[in-house]
């Protein structure tokens, strides 16, 4: 593993486009009608891991927001190494980060804010819980790895002492769904309990999986010997997928609805398992052809992911399918093919979207 990785982190840039290419192919319900397309067949299993699991348990689709948080540690690494190398200084840094967060929580915010019967106040959206958890991830920044690595492990922690301890009647029940002291507190917070069992406090354990992915980007960038890289990241979450799978099986469930300890380590060793390999095969071996295809969307993923949630979702996804749809049923075409059709039609015009954005060289960040 001699050859020089570029100054580019292309790896970070497929993996941050990977994970908005699924959002936004979930957004359209593709994943939902291949699912009921799938039922009694082999490859309904294969379906069911883009849905997240009801409770206790892993799924493939349990990874995605954990790697959006840990990604963007990563990123966040690489911005910070430009900047400090460009001659800016920590106020600077934490003004433009203090900023970014506050334009996160007002988006994750607003995101939830608008429903049918009025506004709503709700702190269960990813960039609500990312505004904390990066502004904590830069906070730390500069301490020692084995500090940080130490504030991640104390966060899982504290978590889970107050959520094994803190004995409040009807919510005692550390990890039973609407009984816990998540819950607990959104009401204190929200005044309000999420039906699905999302807790805001979330935004504690999973500042772990920000954290760590800054630890990855500051280890792909000061480090020379990249098998030492590889290496690194490899056995880093062999042991946190240990330790997860480990406490699963002993003394506390894997639970992504409420970001468990053991959920938090199995998932962020997915993480870093997939940035090594992700990091060998393209910056390393080169690999870099057919990557334009998830990248263009990455490279706008704050602009894409808010439009999936405000616009498509109220209005762009009916608009588009009232226009395929009628058309294909005008075709006779079978009601199954032509929703999965529909969900393909609009993830084509939103990925042609961000190309146009990209082809125009407009790039929207917070």
């Amino acid at each position: 593993m001699d050859r020089t990785p570029p100054d580019r982190l292309l790896s970070l840039d497929f993996l941050r486009g990977l994970i908005m290419v699924l959002l936004v192919l979930e957004s359209t319900s593709l994943f939902e009608h291949l699912f009921e397309a799938s039922q009694g067949t082999f490859t309904e299993g294969l379906f069911i891991q883009f849905f997240h699991h009801p409770w206790n348990g892993l799924r493939f689709w349990d990874l995605i927001q954990p790697g959006f948080m840990f990604m963007a540690g990563t990123a966040m690494a690489l911005s910070l190494h430009k900047q400090t190398e460009a001659g800016i200084t920590w106020n600077k840094q934490f003004i433009k980060i203090f900023k970014r967060c506050g334009l996160l929580f007002f988006w994750g915010v607003l995101d939830y804010a608008v429903r049918p019967k009025g506004l709503s106040f709700e702190l269960w959206d990813v960039l609500t819980q990312l505004s904390f958890t990066t502004l904590l991830a830069f906070l730390i920044f500069r301490f020692s790895t084995t500090t940080q690595i130490g504030i991640s492990i104390g966060l899982l922690l504290f978590t889970e002492f107050i959520y094994r301890y803190t004995n409040l009647p009807g919510f005692n029940q550390p990890f039973v769904d609407q009984h816990n002291v998540g819950n607990y507190i959104d009401l204190l917070l929200m005044n309000k309990v999420n039906d699905g069992g999302w807790v805001a406090i979330n935004c504690l354990p999973t500042a772990a999986h920000t954290i760590w992915g800054a630890l990855a980007g500051k280890l792909l960038l000061n480090t020379k010997d990249n098998a030492h890289k590889i290496n690194a990241l490899l056995v880093a979450g062999v042991m946190c997928l240990a330790v997860g799978y480990f406490m699963d099986w002993t003394i506390t469930p894997i639970i992504k609805r409420i970001a468990t300890s053991s959920f938090t380590f199995a998932s962020g060793g997915w993480c870093l398992i997939a940035l090594a390999i992700c990091y060998w095969w393209i910056d390393l071996r080169g690999h870099k052809q057919k990557l334009f295809f998830f990248t263009v969307v990455g490279m706008n993923s704050i602009f894409i992911y808010l439009f999936i949630e405000i616009v498509a979702s109220r209005w762009f996804n009916g608009y588009v399918g009232a226009i395929t749809n009628g058309l294909m049923m005008l075709a006779s075409v079978p009601t199954q093919l032509m929703l999965v059709i529909t969900s393909l039609c609009i993830f084509s015009c939103e990925w042609f979207l961000c190309y146009w954005l990209y082809k125009k060289n407009i790039f929207f960040k917070l």
